[in-house]
Protein backbone atom coordinates (compact mmCIF):
# COMPACT_ATOMS: atom_id res chain seq x y z
CA UNK A 1 0.00 0.00 0.00
CA UNK A 2 1.74 3.81 -1.01
CA UNK A 3 2.21 6.27 1.53
CA UNK A 4 1.07 9.35 -0.44
CA UNK A 5 2.31 11.63 2.20
CA UNK A 6 5.64 9.87 1.69
CA UNK A 7 8.07 11.54 -0.80
CA UNK A 8 10.36 8.86 -3.05
CA UNK A 9 13.13 10.89 -4.25
CA UNK A 10 14.55 8.48 -7.86
CA UNK A 11 18.18 9.53 -8.86
CA UNK A 12 19.29 8.71 -12.47
CA UNK A 13 23.11 9.47 -13.71
CA UNK A 14 23.38 9.63 -17.54
CA UNK A 15 26.56 9.63 -19.68
CA UNK A 16 25.87 9.91 -23.23
CA UNK A 17 22.41 8.20 -22.81
CA UNK A 18 20.61 10.35 -25.71
CA UNK A 19 18.56 7.17 -27.09
CA UNK A 20 17.65 5.28 -23.86
CA UNK A 21 16.83 7.95 -21.22
CA UNK A 22 13.16 8.94 -23.15
CA UNK A 23 11.81 4.98 -22.67
CA UNK A 24 13.42 5.10 -19.46
CA UNK A 25 11.61 7.85 -17.75
CA UNK A 26 8.64 6.65 -19.43
CA UNK A 27 8.34 3.71 -17.78
CA UNK A 28 9.74 4.55 -14.23
CA UNK A 29 6.07 7.09 -14.42
CA UNK A 30 4.12 4.38 -15.52
CA UNK A 31 5.46 2.45 -12.69
CA UNK A 32 5.29 5.33 -9.86
CA UNK A 33 1.79 6.29 -11.15
CA UNK A 34 0.70 3.02 -11.32
CA UNK A 35 1.42 2.67 -7.36
CA UNK A 36 0.31 5.77 -6.89
CA UNK A 37 3.76 6.94 -5.28
CA UNK A 38 4.67 10.52 -4.62
CA UNK A 39 7.90 11.32 -6.20
CA UNK A 40 10.28 13.12 -7.75
CA UNK A 41 13.02 12.61 -10.85
CA UNK A 42 16.15 13.99 -10.66
CA UNK A 43 18.51 13.21 -13.92
CA UNK A 44 21.78 14.18 -13.55
CA UNK A 45 23.71 14.70 -16.90
CA UNK A 46 27.11 14.32 -16.26
CA UNK A 47 28.78 16.37 -19.10
CA UNK A 48 27.01 14.05 -21.95
CA UNK A 49 28.83 14.92 -25.28
CA UNK A 50 25.71 13.95 -27.66
CA UNK A 51 22.49 15.46 -27.70
CA UNK A 52 21.28 14.27 -24.17
CA UNK A 53 20.77 17.66 -22.90
CA UNK A 54 18.22 18.72 -25.56
CA UNK A 55 16.57 15.29 -24.88
CA UNK A 56 16.08 16.57 -21.34
CA UNK A 57 14.90 19.58 -21.66
CA UNK A 58 12.33 18.88 -23.96
CA UNK A 59 11.02 15.92 -21.10
CA UNK A 60 11.33 18.92 -18.66
CA UNK A 61 8.10 20.58 -20.36
CA UNK A 62 6.43 17.11 -20.72
CA UNK A 63 7.00 15.68 -17.09
CA UNK A 64 6.06 17.83 -14.47
CA UNK A 65 8.11 15.93 -11.59
CA UNK A 66 11.40 15.87 -13.96
CA UNK A 67 14.48 17.95 -12.49
CA UNK A 68 17.76 17.98 -14.72
CA UNK A 69 21.12 18.85 -13.28
CA UNK A 70 23.22 19.12 -16.08
CA UNK A 71 26.78 18.97 -14.79
CA UNK A 72 30.07 21.62 -16.66
CA UNK A 73 32.17 18.37 -17.64
CA UNK A 74 32.12 14.53 -16.80
CA UNK A 75 32.80 14.69 -13.29
CA UNK A 76 32.00 10.25 -12.94
CA UNK A 77 29.52 8.40 -11.24
CA UNK A 78 30.52 8.83 -7.49
CA UNK A 79 30.18 13.17 -8.26
CA UNK A 80 26.89 12.54 -10.49
CA UNK A 81 24.96 10.57 -7.70
CA UNK A 82 26.71 13.13 -4.95
CA UNK A 83 24.82 15.84 -6.90
CA UNK A 84 21.68 13.86 -7.16
CA UNK A 85 21.68 12.95 -3.30
CA UNK A 86 22.27 16.41 -2.55
CA UNK A 87 18.94 17.89 -4.34
CA UNK A 88 16.81 15.09 -3.48
CA UNK A 89 13.83 16.17 -0.69
CA UNK A 90 12.68 12.60 -0.56
CA UNK A 91 12.38 10.13 2.23
CA UNK A 92 13.68 7.63 0.34
CA UNK A 93 15.72 7.42 -2.46
CA UNK A 94 16.23 5.54 -5.19
CA UNK A 95 19.51 4.81 -7.49
CA UNK A 96 19.28 3.43 -11.36
CA UNK A 97 21.29 3.14 -14.51
CA UNK A 98 20.30 5.13 -17.48
CA UNK A 99 20.54 2.52 -20.39
CA UNK A 100 17.76 0.90 -19.31
CA UNK A 101 19.31 -2.29 -18.37
CA UNK A 102 17.74 -1.47 -14.63
CA UNK A 103 14.11 -2.47 -14.26
CA UNK A 104 11.89 0.18 -12.94
CA UNK A 105 9.28 -2.66 -12.31
CA UNK A 106 11.52 -3.02 -8.91
CA UNK A 107 11.28 -0.33 -7.99
CA UNK A 108 8.25 -0.80 -5.74
CA UNK A 109 10.03 -3.92 -4.28
CA UNK A 110 12.48 -1.59 -2.70
CA UNK A 111 10.32 0.59 -1.40
CA UNK A 112 8.14 -1.86 0.50
CA UNK A 113 11.13 -3.44 2.14
CA UNK A 114 12.42 0.10 3.39
CA UNK A 115 9.51 0.74 4.71
CA UNK A 116 9.51 -2.83 6.32
CA UNK A 117 12.85 -1.54 8.29
CA UNK A 118 15.44 -1.76 6.54
CA UNK A 119 17.65 1.49 5.83
CA UNK A 120 19.64 0.33 2.43
CA UNK A 121 17.96 -2.20 -0.07
CA UNK A 122 20.56 -3.59 -2.76
CA UNK A 123 19.75 -4.80 -5.89
CA UNK A 124 20.95 -8.11 -7.11
CA UNK A 125 21.67 -8.92 -11.31
CA UNK A 126 21.16 -12.31 -10.10
CA UNK A 127 20.58 -13.32 -13.94
CA UNK A 128 22.84 -10.65 -15.34
CA UNK A 129 22.78 -9.80 -18.92
CA UNK A 130 26.45 -8.99 -19.73
CA UNK A 131 29.95 -10.21 -21.68
CA UNK A 132 30.40 -13.36 -19.81
CA UNK A 133 34.59 -12.29 -20.19
CA UNK A 134 34.62 -8.57 -19.83
CA UNK A 135 32.01 -7.58 -17.16
CA UNK A 136 30.80 -11.04 -15.60
CA UNK A 137 33.97 -12.71 -14.26
CA UNK A 138 35.58 -9.43 -13.62
CA UNK A 139 32.53 -8.85 -11.65
CA UNK A 140 31.85 -11.52 -9.79
CA UNK A 141 35.64 -11.74 -8.41
CA UNK A 142 35.21 -8.08 -7.28
CA UNK A 143 32.54 -8.68 -5.55
CA UNK A 144 33.90 -11.65 -3.46
CA UNK A 145 37.03 -9.80 -3.27
CA UNK A 146 35.09 -6.59 -1.55
CA UNK A 147 32.75 -8.81 0.48
CA UNK A 148 36.18 -10.83 2.11
CA UNK A 149 37.73 -7.40 2.53
CA UNK A 150 34.73 -5.57 4.32
CA UNK A 151 33.58 -8.18 5.94
CA UNK A 152 29.86 -7.42 4.83
CA UNK A 153 28.39 -10.07 2.42
CA UNK A 154 26.74 -8.97 -0.82
CA UNK A 155 26.68 -10.92 -3.77
CA UNK A 156 26.39 -7.82 -5.68
CA UNK A 157 28.19 -4.58 -5.40
CA UNK A 158 27.98 -3.03 -8.62
CA UNK A 159 23.89 -3.01 -9.38
CA UNK A 160 22.95 0.89 -9.06
CA UNK A 161 19.24 -0.17 -8.43
CA UNK A 162 19.59 0.62 -4.87
CA UNK A 163 16.98 2.19 -2.42
CA UNK A 164 18.31 4.33 0.42
CA UNK A 165 16.36 5.96 3.61
CA UNK A 166 17.29 9.32 3.32
CA UNK A 167 18.92 9.53 6.24
CA UNK A 168 21.46 7.14 5.54
CA UNK A 169 22.66 9.08 2.51
CA UNK A 170 22.90 12.30 4.69
CA UNK A 171 25.68 10.99 6.88
CA UNK A 172 27.31 9.27 3.51
CA UNK A 173 30.14 11.58 1.85
CA UNK A 174 31.08 10.59 -1.19
CA UNK A 175 34.08 11.43 -3.52
CA UNK A 176 36.55 9.69 -5.79
CA UNK A 177 34.95 6.53 -6.98
CA UNK A 178 33.29 5.14 -4.18
CA UNK A 179 29.76 5.42 -5.38
CA UNK A 180 30.39 1.07 -6.04
CA UNK A 181 31.17 1.17 -2.02
CA UNK A 182 27.63 3.07 -0.90
CA UNK A 183 26.86 -0.54 1.05
CA UNK A 184 29.98 -0.36 2.27
CA UNK A 185 29.95 3.14 3.47
CA UNK A 186 26.55 2.85 4.78
CA UNK A 187 27.52 -0.20 7.19
CA UNK A 188 29.85 2.12 8.73
CA UNK A 189 27.11 4.00 9.90
CA UNK A 190 25.49 0.81 11.13
CA UNK A 191 22.77 0.51 8.48
CA UNK A 192 20.37 -2.17 8.02
CA UNK A 193 20.63 -3.70 4.62
CA UNK A 194 19.85 -6.30 3.19
CA UNK A 195 20.25 -7.27 -0.58
CA UNK A 196 17.23 -8.81 -3.16
CA UNK A 197 17.13 -10.24 -6.66
CA UNK A 198 16.60 -7.66 -9.39
CA UNK A 199 15.54 -8.01 -12.95
CA UNK A 200 18.56 -7.04 -15.28
CA UNK A 201 18.29 -6.40 -18.75
CA UNK A 202 20.52 -6.46 -21.81
CA UNK A 203 21.48 -3.17 -23.23
CA UNK A 204 19.47 -1.94 -26.13
CA UNK A 205 21.41 1.53 -26.78
CA UNK A 206 24.82 2.35 -26.86
CA UNK A 207 27.56 0.67 -24.94
CA UNK A 208 28.92 0.58 -21.59
CA UNK A 209 31.07 3.55 -20.44
CA UNK A 210 33.21 0.93 -18.14
CA UNK A 211 36.69 0.32 -19.57
CA UNK A 212 39.33 -2.43 -17.93
CA UNK A 213 41.08 0.82 -16.87
CA UNK A 214 38.37 0.65 -13.58
CA UNK A 215 39.72 -1.98 -11.87
CA UNK A 216 43.10 -0.29 -11.11
CA UNK A 217 40.47 2.29 -9.55
CA UNK A 218 38.54 -0.27 -7.50
CA UNK A 219 41.44 -1.86 -5.93
CA UNK A 220 42.58 1.23 -4.96
CA UNK A 221 39.06 2.61 -3.72
CA UNK A 222 38.68 -0.86 -2.08
CA UNK A 223 42.21 -0.12 -0.08
CA UNK A 224 40.86 3.32 1.43
CA UNK A 225 36.91 1.31 2.19
CA UNK A 226 39.07 -1.17 4.23
CA UNK A 227 40.94 1.65 6.09
CA UNK A 228 37.69 3.53 6.82
CA UNK A 229 36.44 0.11 7.73
CA UNK A 230 38.88 -1.00 10.46
CA UNK A 231 40.78 2.78 11.63
CA UNK A 232 38.03 5.29 10.61
CA UNK A 233 38.32 6.29 14.13
CA UNK A 234 41.07 4.53 15.57
CA UNK A 235 44.02 5.13 13.08
CA UNK A 236 46.46 4.62 15.77
CA UNK A 237 45.30 0.95 16.18
CA UNK A 238 46.22 0.52 12.26
CA UNK A 239 49.99 2.41 12.27
CA UNK A 240 50.38 2.07 15.49
CA UNK A 241 50.66 -1.25 16.30
CA UNK A 242 52.79 -2.40 12.96
CA UNK A 243 55.12 0.35 13.95
CA UNK A 244 55.46 -1.33 17.47
CA UNK A 245 55.81 -4.53 16.65
CA UNK A 246 58.18 -3.35 13.93
CA UNK A 247 60.12 -1.38 16.92
CA UNK A 248 60.42 -4.23 19.13
CA UNK A 249 61.48 -6.66 16.65
CA UNK A 250 64.51 -4.23 15.86
CA UNK A 251 65.48 -4.39 19.61
CA UNK A 252 65.92 -7.94 19.54
CA UNK A 253 67.97 -7.81 16.38
CA UNK A 254 69.80 -4.91 18.25
CA UNK A 255 70.11 -6.68 21.45
CA UNK A 256 71.34 -10.49 19.77
CA UNK A 257 74.13 -8.33 17.90
CA UNK A 258 75.50 -6.57 20.98
CA UNK A 259 75.55 -9.48 22.60
CA UNK A 260 77.50 -10.65 19.81
CA UNK A 261 79.70 -7.92 19.48
CA UNK A 262 80.91 -8.22 23.40
CA UNK A 263 81.65 -11.70 22.72
CA UNK A 264 84.28 -10.23 20.17
CA UNK A 265 82.82 -10.89 16.81
CA UNK A 266 82.70 -8.27 13.68
CA UNK A 267 78.67 -6.88 13.47
CA UNK A 268 79.38 -4.10 11.24
CA UNK A 269 79.30 -6.40 8.24
CA UNK A 270 76.37 -7.94 9.12
CA UNK A 271 73.10 -7.53 7.00
CA UNK A 272 71.25 -8.48 10.07
CA UNK A 273 72.74 -5.16 11.35
CA UNK A 274 71.20 -2.98 8.41
CA UNK A 275 67.58 -4.80 8.53
CA UNK A 276 67.39 -3.72 12.17
CA UNK A 277 68.48 -0.56 11.27
CA UNK A 278 65.83 -0.48 8.55
CA UNK A 279 63.13 -1.85 11.23
CA UNK A 280 63.63 0.29 13.79
CA UNK A 281 63.41 3.36 11.16
CA UNK A 282 60.03 2.09 9.98
CA UNK A 283 58.42 1.51 13.27
CA UNK A 284 59.56 5.11 14.12
CA UNK A 285 57.72 6.66 10.95
CA UNK A 286 54.72 3.93 11.28
CA UNK A 287 53.88 5.50 14.72
CA UNK A 288 54.61 8.81 14.12
CA UNK A 289 52.05 8.23 10.81
CA UNK A 290 49.45 6.99 13.38
CA UNK A 291 49.67 10.10 16.13
CA UNK A 292 49.53 12.29 12.57
CA UNK A 293 46.51 10.24 11.44
CA UNK A 294 44.57 10.48 14.87
CA UNK A 295 45.02 14.36 14.80
CA UNK A 296 43.75 14.55 11.01
CA UNK A 297 40.82 12.00 12.29
CA UNK A 298 39.98 14.04 15.27
CA UNK A 299 39.96 17.46 13.12
CA UNK A 300 37.45 15.41 10.48
CA UNK A 301 35.10 14.70 13.06
CA UNK A 302 35.41 18.05 14.79
CA UNK A 303 35.39 20.31 12.27
CA UNK A 304 32.24 18.57 11.00
CA UNK A 305 30.62 18.34 14.29
CA UNK A 306 30.70 14.64 13.29
CA UNK A 307 29.73 12.36 15.51
CA UNK A 308 31.40 9.18 15.87
CA UNK A 309 28.15 6.90 17.02
CA UNK A 310 24.62 6.93 15.37
CA UNK A 311 21.51 6.73 17.12
CA UNK A 312 18.95 4.63 15.88
CA UNK A 313 15.96 5.71 18.19
CA UNK A 314 15.58 6.90 21.77
CA UNK A 315 12.53 5.19 23.88
CA UNK A 316 11.49 6.74 27.12
CA UNK A 317 8.60 5.67 29.74
CA UNK A 318 7.32 9.36 28.59
CA UNK A 319 6.74 8.13 25.13
CA UNK A 320 4.48 4.99 26.18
Amino acid sequence: MADIKQLISIIIPVFNESESIGFLLDEVINVMSLHKFNFELIVVNDGSKDNTQQVLKQLTFKIKELSVISLRKNYGQTAAMSAGFDSSKGDIVITLDGDLQNDPNDIPLLISEINNGYDLICGWRFDRKDKLINRKIPSKIANKLIARVTGLKLHDYGCSLKAFKKEIIDDIKLYGELHRFLPVLANIEGARIKEIKVNHRSRQYGFSKYGIDRTFRVLMDLLTVWFMTKFLTRPMYGFGFVGIISILISLAISSYLIVLKIMGEDIGNRPLLMFALILGITGVQLFSFGLLSELLIRTYHESQSRPIYRIRSISSANQN
